[in-house]
């Protein structure tokens, strides 16, 4: 039974009963800091982004050949960035409200391999491990061409060796796919939210999928003691993390490139408001430490929950972080958006970043299906719908007068933004389930 005093918490935090009510609302960090402040807090630096870059590029030749969705980019699995005028003009007719700017939207929903942002940090970390294995045995060196990876001799060297990992689905599937095209044995252990078409996917990789009645947390903590008793297994963990963390923040880079190529400018005068789809907090956490290092203090992130789901907006507002799970005041952490249904934060994700974070809001089941039905209808683009979580972003932004205000944008700044929607998913849901999703939209 839950040990957290609800009235005495809701009295110190008032903004506690708002989440206990599953009312949308938003949280502005009053602690946000500039990056040379908050950087010692995160324990990681630019070095450590620039190693986990080098590596996915030793990777690529072998990813290219290994899969060759990614031959086109040399095996380098990147995701584009487009904007959505109609959606924006669609957005502030729904909601009533204009807001300045460019509206786009980063497609890490159509990332080659995994379809969704998981392919980054998770794709990676099978990498990692698969690196310093055969580094250690002495069947590879980091200056040999890595597309002799590609092979049975090493899908044989693998083989004798297993990884296990706890997941509401997507990083599941990037983990499993990732693992089992190497050749090592997978067990990907799924809480009960997530979907049949995921787990079937894992099965026809030959990935072992172990399922659960209850949700994320009990998920990681059965594939950890799994994990435990076998000392040929590798258990990734979802929750803390830093290789998982860095193969995402590899993202904040190649979105300069992108901004770079396209002619967007990222300054004082021409800020960028990100927005995030938050479940557990790595992979969004990673991305924003990534964008933070990329564009410094003129990118501005905020994550993004479940009215069911707000672990991290609870973990951060009440600076209690893992210590307290949304259970714990009542929330049942029941959500369609099966990637962000996570009841307890990643507590070194919320530590190491809460000072660089702008804000959090939440919204509705609701909400996120009418906005994936009006993406659909304006931009012909689908998602899943945790990741449009995310869009309502722009609106809860720009409405916020006093956090504007208290971060001193002028009306030109607003007017030079860029607001960047992170869609973290979507790109391999089957047209059915897809077509249930739509429906599920108020046309």
């Amino acid at each position: 039974m839950s040990q957290i005093d609800t009235k005495a918490l809701v009295k110190d935090k008032p903004l506690v009963d708002k989440l206990i009510k599953l009312q949308p609302c938003s949280w502005f960090n009053p602690n946000i800091t500039t990056l040379d402040i908050a950087l010692p807090y995160v324990g990681l630096d630019k070095s450590d982004i620039t190693d986990a870059s080098e590596r996915l590029k030793r990777f690529a030749p072998y990813l290219a050949l290994a899969f060759p969705e990614t031959a086109a980019t040399q095996g380098i699995i990147e995701s584009p960035v487009v904007e959505i005028a109609n959606m924006k003009k669609a957005m502030e007719e729904r909601y009533k409200t204009n807001f300045a700017g460019q509206l786009f939207l980063k497609k890490d929903s159509h990332l080659p391999i995994s379809g969704s942002i998981k392919a980054r940090g998770g794709i990676y970390e099978v990498l990692t491990h698969a690196e310093k294995l055969a580094i250690e045995n002495g069947l590879l060196t980091k200056n040999d061409d890595y597309s002799k990876l590609f092979s049975d001799d090493f899908k044989q060297f693998f083989s004798q060796y297993s990884i296990a990992v706890g997941s509401t689905g997507n990083l599941g599937l990037s983990i499993g796919i990732m693992s089992a095209k190497l050749g090592f044995k997978v067990s990907v252990h799924m809480s009960a939210d997530a979907r049949e078409w995921k787990k079937q996917k894992l099965r026809s990789h030959g990935v072992n999928v172990v399922e659960y009645e209850q949700d994320y947390g009990v998920a990681v903590e059965q594939g950890r003691k799994a994990a435990q008793s076998d000392p040929k297994c590798f258990f990734i963990d979802d929750e803390n993390s830093t290789t998982l963390f860095l193969g995402y923040s590899v993202a904040g880079e190649r979105l300069k490139q992108q901004f770079d190529h396209m002619g967007i400018k990222v300054d004082k005068q021409h800020p960028l408001f990100v927005y995030l789809p938050c479940g557990v907090g790595g992979g969004p956490g990673g991305v924003a430490f990534g964008l933070k290092m990329a564009f410094g203090d003129n990118v501005h992130c905020i994550f993004a929950e479940p009215t069911h789901s707000p672990c991290m907006l609870l973990g951060v507002y009440t600076g209690l972080h893992d210590e307290i799970a949304v259970q714990d005041i009542g929330i049942d952490n029941l959500t369609a958006a099966d990637g962000l249904a996570v009841g307890r934060a990643s507590g070194f994700v919320g530590r190491a970043m809460e000072r660089l974070l702008d804000g959090y809001y939440t919204l509705s089941d609701q909400d996120m299906y009418d906005l994936l039905t009006l993406l659909d209808k304006t931009e012909h683009i689908q998602l899943e719908p945790s990741a449009l979580a995310g869009m309502l972003g722009p609106i809860v932004v720009t409405s916020d007068a006093p956090y504007l205000e208290r971060m001193q944008f002028t009306a030109e700044q607003l007017q030079n933004a860029t607001h960047l929607v992170w869609a973290t998913g979507g790109g391999m849901v089957p047209s059915e389930e897809m077509q249930k999703y739509l429906q599920a939209g108020r046309s």
